[in-house]
């Protein structure tokens, strides 16, 4: 066995159930070896494609993600995609060809180009460290939450790997041990400090108006935090990433920051104890500082003790697993004072509970429809589209004006119902995470939602959805332009013809690569959806919405109080 081939062995042994990519030479066998192995290989149009599809697809999920990249120019083509999930802590493992020789057109130090977006970068030198590289590789994606790069020397990747005799025995313990390793509860379910959970249990205790945040690292804890909330009359809310966390709750505000609804941020800033859990706290989470009160205590309960604080100054910081640390706390206070979570506490009230049911989904917030002129609102497009589309689906955003529309108008089932690639803030995103996620999950409709920016940005993946034949609807808000900036510049006197553009058919450019499509300039335009639903669904969907573009979106008026 050669070192390309243990290197695909090793993956699928460790539970590699889909690799994303494209392949050239520098990753050909290695890719090969996964399949062989029983991994699924998607291949997408572009290796940017192929590194935010595998992201998506470890989100929405809950696994590694894999994806395979061609040395140097492959690997570059891939690095935007790659940041994202570096700074979402995204466990993914990055299979990249490498070329050591410096004459080679395809050299670049590949190391540093992991760092500088904050993967780690790791090594097979040889057939001696190939089999412990991997698994060093998978361990540290899944036990971290980190992005990895595997370089894979071309020299090395023909070294022999004996896995026979004594050696191969001693291969198979190493691979067994891994995947044991990644089976088992995750490692970091670890418990907090007791003082530090005493301190938080006193504070949820004296606490009149206290209020959860959860982030993507409580994704995994709603039970635990729904239990607490319930103890302490705390209200539920999350970040942009975790929404969906708490459907279905009476105490479910939402979305917290530039996205929340008027209700959701009043009742938070109203808070006089607010706890993050596995939430980092910052601009957007807190609205740049605006839902923090002055006299509002701040608790953060994260796994990296690096976290803490970073964001903003709080009171306590407890290191520790969200769910663990909520188990605990739950110990503390109903030791402290029996509570049971029935009655009035806290923050809950029948007014507080009949505010929440009345506003607290931005569809119940009134609003002019502004539709006319051969452009439709895009508030009323998208109430509609929730409306028509199945409750159980996958909402992928690409970035732009237009992203709180789609995120917070089409409702989620679940915590792994938005899928929000925004770590990095790239635009162009939005498609290959919708792959990404419809592959994860194939029982869910996906709804990709871009702008048409990041439409034509992503549009070679269009023929991957159509190949795949993935369950997936694309809607394109086009307001012919890249609308933050048009909101941003515009009101100054700035010249905007560098970020405007004529009219582009997008329904035809669907329909050329296989997509039925529908053109959407007023409501009543939305009957070809329903046609659409009502069908076979033989194709994927292309909704090309010609939307209002006089005035910025309410979240992006809200990110512009922040320049």
């Amino acid at each position: 066995m050669i070192v390309a081939e243990a290197v695909g062995r090793t993956l699928a042994s460790l539970g590699a159930e889909v690799v994303f990519g494209v392949v050239g030479s520098g990753n050909f066998h290695v890719t090969n070896a996964l399949v062989a192995h029983g991994a699924r290989f998607v291949a997408t149009r572009h290796e940017g494609g192929a590194a935010t599809a595998a992201d998506a697809y470890a989100r929405t999920s809950g696994k590694v993600g894999i994806v395979s990249v061609h040395q140097g120019p492959g690997l570059t083509n891939a690095m935007t995609g790659v940041a994202e999930a570096a700074k979402s802590r995204t466990p993914l493992v990055v299979l990249a060809g490498e070329v050591t020789d410096p004459r080679s057109n395809f050299h670049i130090d590949q190391d540093a180009l992991a760092r500088a977006v904050g993967a780690v970068p790791l090594r097979v030198s040889a057939g001696a460290d190939a089999v412990e590289q991997t698994v060093t590789a998978f361990r540290t994606a899944w036990d971290e939450r980190r992005t990895v790069l595997l370089n894979l020397p071309l020299g090395a990747q023909a070294d022999a790997v004996p896995w026979r005799g004594r050696l191969g025995e001693f291969l198979d313990q190493i691979v067994a041990a891994g995947r044991a390793a990644v089976a088992a509860p995750h490692p970091a379910h670890t418990v907090p400090d007791a003082r530090e959970v005493a301190e938080l249990a006193g504070l949820l205790a004296a606490a009149r108006r206290p209020v959860f945040v959860a982030g993507r690292g409580a994704r995994h804890a709603r039970r635990e935090l729904a239990e607490l909330a319930g103890l302490t009359g705390a209200l539920l809310a999350t970040s942009a990433v975790a929404r969906g966390l708490f459907r279905g709750d009476p105490w479910d505000l939402d979305v917290s920051g530039g996205f929340a609804t008027p209700v959701a941020a009043e009742l938070i800033r109203g808070a006089d104890l607010i706890v993050g859990w596995g939430c980092a706290l910052n601009m957007w989470t807190t609205r740049h500082g605006a839902l923090v009160g002055p006299d509002t205590t701040l608790v953060q309960v994260d796994l990296d003790d690096a976290a803490i604080g970073l964001h903003r100054t709080v009171r306590l910081g407890v290191i520790g697993d969200t769910a663990a640390t909520a188990r605990a706390a739950i110990a503390a206070v109903t030791a402290e004072g029996a509570r049971e979570p029935d009655g009035e506490r806290g923050y809950r009230s029948p007014a507080t509970a009949a505010r929440i049911a009345a506003e607290g989904r931005w569809r119940a917030v009134p609003y002019t429809d502004e539709s006319g002129g051969g452009r439709v609102d895009p508030r009323t497009l998208t109430i509609a589209l929730d409306d028509l589309l199945p409750a159980e689906r996958t909402v992928a955003v690409d970035s732009g004006n237009f992203m709180g529309y789609p995120s917070m108008f089409l409702d989620v089932p679940d915590e792994r119902g938005l899928c929000f690639t925004q770590a990095f803030q790239s635009v162009g995103l939005g498609l290959a995470t919708a792959v990404g996620a419809a592959v994860a999950r194939p029982d869910r409709l996906t709804v990709a939602a871009l702008g048409d920016g990041g439409a034509f940005m992503g549009a070679s993946e269009l023929e991957t959805v159509v190949r795949l034949g993935l369950p997936l609807v694309v809607v394109v808000y086009d307001d012919e332009a890249y609308g933050a900036e048009v909101h941003h510049f515009g009101p100054h006197g700035h010249p905007l013809g560098l970020v405007t553009f004529p009219p582009a058919d997008l329904a035809a450019i669907g329909r050329g690569y296989g997509f039925d499509a529908v053109t959407v300039t007023e409501p009543g335009d939305l009957s070809g959806v329903a046609e659409w639903l009502e069908g076979a669904r033989e194709r994927p969907l292309l909704v090309h919405a010609r939307v209002t573009r006089d005035r910025a979106s309410w979240w992006l008026e809200e990110a512009f109080r922040g320049h």
